[in-house]
């Protein structure tokens, strides 16, 4: 089963057609100065629309949030955010070129739309040498943003750096590892750069290497995973994570886990 995507650059609404994952669902939203879009969350679901750059106009349910969307890519800020309950109707008026991920999982809470502003966005760095990142927690637990299924964040991968390092898994409810399916959705800040995304799982027979470029995605319901980008450019992934709860718990690959005892990462 693929895994591995690029994602549509289309008007409007674009969908990854991924049928690995029972939990999780992505898509974007691009809009020309001026362009609108009008779209509803399905009744069972909820999503995260996150600005990747740009501003528009939100209106959730009827009630109007306001401008969101304060950087103009995402090497250049914190995310700007909206949650979607399960059913939302939504409509986005853009006030420039705009650009959003917007990720959804499983929903059996009635909730109001919200915003989550950059400054309620938890950052800070994971790992330290050659495999710092630095994170951007955006819906995760316990930060006080309701949801029911979602976990939602973002990791800026300097120049020649490994991230989510040691490689981890989280497809089984046992001990301090929670059942969580999960994709990655990439950018890199120059075109000619790239990364390539290491996802295997011994127990069920593969091992890939995909060549991260700008606009790809890999759905992970399970598998060990680790990525690392080219010298030269910086990389960025969004994370959505949907399963058992909203507690994240992982194990590391048994053979590499060691090297998390030598410092503090994730």
């Amino acid at each position: 089963m693929q895994h591995f995507h690029t994602v549509p650059k289309e008007q409007g609404y674009a969908a990854v057609p991924d049928q690995s994952c029972s939990y999780l669902d992505f898509g974007t939203i691009r809009l020309d100065a001026g362009g609108r879009y009008e779209g509803n969350v399905a009744g069972d679901r909820e999503a995260l629309m996150v600005v990747l750059g740009g501003k528009a106009r939100v209106k959730a349910n009827g009630t109007d949030l306001g401008t969101v969307g304060r950087r103009p890519n995402v090497f250049a800020g914190v995310a700007h955010a909206v949650y979607l309950p399960r059913g939302a109707a939504y409509v986005i008026e853009a006030e420039g070129p705009f650009e959003a991920a917007l990720p959804q999982g499983p929903s059996s809470l009635d909730l109001d739309p919200y915003v989550i502003s950059p400054e309620q966005v938890n950052t800070g760095q994971w790992g330290t040498l050659n495999y710092t990142r630095y994170f951007r927690e955006i819906l995760v637990q316990p930060n006080g943003m309701p949801a029911s299924s979602l976990i939602v964040g973002e990791t800026i991968t300097p120049s020649g750096n490994w991230s989510t390092y040691p490689p981890h898994k989280h497809e089984v409810n046992a001990g301090a590892e929670k059942f969580h399916e999960e994709m990655y959705y990439f950018r890199v800040s120059s075109p000619d750069s790239h990364g390539v995304i290491h996802h295997y799982s011994p127990e069920r027979g593969y091992d890939d290497m995909h060549k991260v470029t700008d606009d790809t995605l890999i759905a992970m319901p399970h598998g060990y995973h680790t990525y690392v980008g080219a010298p030269g450019a910086q990389s960025y992934y969004l994370w959505a994570l949907a399963g058992n709860g909203r507690a994240q718990g992982a194990s590391f690959d048994p053979k590499l886990g060691w090297v998390q005892k030598t410092v503090g990462m994730v």
